[in-house]
């Protein structure tokens, strides 16, 4: 009886051993599939990015020469050189995320050069869309993606380890023939690759195409492609042309222009918003602010203009109610 009752555990152990390797084997397919669009052109394979655009662009995000950690978005200095122009911050190893329009719209000196998009050379770009139409040939397989801005032709060859920096067969396999289940007309796709011209007319050379099952992943997609392009076309935040007083230009009072006011730029107000606006700045208050009839006292106004001029502010985003909607705060930003 004992030996029964061991063998039956060993043999519980030996499925749950069994079930374990399963769940591992899985899971590490699942990190190379996310790792597949993590590749550099040299075949390494380097972290995804943060895309924290609230840190000021300074360490999470892998674009520019004030961002990333040195290696133009490969860590320990494996992504390309960068250099002081503007724009030559960018390693051109790096995958840039774009919409299809970008493509479109691209720059290119002459038929050997790289394309420019937001004023910065690019090799290697990814977009998502919606594919229209799919076209399966001996050598290769045509997509027309759609992703709201703009179509662009995808072309994906199928010739044996085409695009295979690993040297795996096995992903070389997936990657070159993705099934008809995987990608589907009317469905989502992603594509990695590269922007080329042939015959005047733009088309994209695909290494990599895979389904998007989450449309989380294609609305984050847009807002990484605008974050890049305006950090490329108006700097980091800190550099923004708007954060900057024009020099020897006089602040705006008393209506109509934007004004600026203890540093800080005021969007176009009427005089009676700004004086509510000054008195909420200037007063000394606990955290709750200051009170509607308080403010008035202050001013020397009528309850109702205060509230006049605190309707304007509210609307524009530039103060905000604490306790009751009687009792207003400067917005802080």
């Amino acid at each position: 009886m004992p030996n029964t009752f061991r063998d039956a555990e060993n043999e519980e152990i030996s499925l749950t051993l069994k079930r374990a390797k399963l769940v591992s084997l899985y899971s590490l397919k699942l990190v190379l599939e996310v790792q597949f669009f993590r590749r550099n052109q040299n075949g390494k394979a380097y972290p995804w990015v943060d895309y924290d655009y609230g840190n000021q662009y300074t360490s999470t995000t892998s674009y520019g020469a004030q961002g990333g950690m040195g290696g133009g978005g490969f860590t320990g200095g494996e992504g390309g050189s960068q250099s002081d122009s503007k724009g030559g911050g960018y390693g051109k190893s790096s995958l840039r995320p774009v919409t299809i329009k970008q493509t479109q719209d691209a720059s290119q000196t002459h038929g050997d050069t790289d394309f420019k998009i937001s004023g910065t050379e690019v090799s290697q770009i990814v977009f998502v869309g919606q594919v229209r139409a799919i076209s399966h040939l001996t050598t290769f397989v045509t997509y027309k993606l759609d992703d709201g801005t703009g179509e662009i032709e995808v072309k994906l060859w199928l010739e044996k380890n085409a695009v295979n920096p690993t040297g795996d067969e096995m992903e070389a396999r997936d990657a070159a023939h993705p099934s008809e289940s995987e990608i589907q007309v009317n469905g989502y796709a992603k594509v990695w690759g590269k922007l080329n011209n042939f015959n005047n007319r733009r088309n994209f050379v695909a290494h990599v195409i895979r389904p998007i099952t989450n449309m989380n992943e294609y609305h984050c997609h847009f807002l990484e492609a605008t974050a890049i392009h305006l950090y490329y076309t108006r700097g980091p935040p800190g550099e923004q042309q708007g954060d900057k007083p024009v020099a020897g230009a006089a602040p705006a009072v008393g209506g109509g222009g934007s004004s600026t006011f203890a540093g800080r730029v005021l969007p176009p107000m009427s005089p009676l918003a700004r004086k509510v606006y000054e008195t909420l700045s200037e007063t000394p208050q606990s955290n709750e602010g200051l009170h509607v009839q308080n403010l008035a006292a202050l001013m020397g106004l009528s309850a109702g203009e205060v509230f006049k001029g605190g309707e304007e502010l509210l609307s524009n985003g530039l103060i905000f109610p604490t306790v009751d909607d009687n009792t207003w705060a400067i917005l802080e930003y």
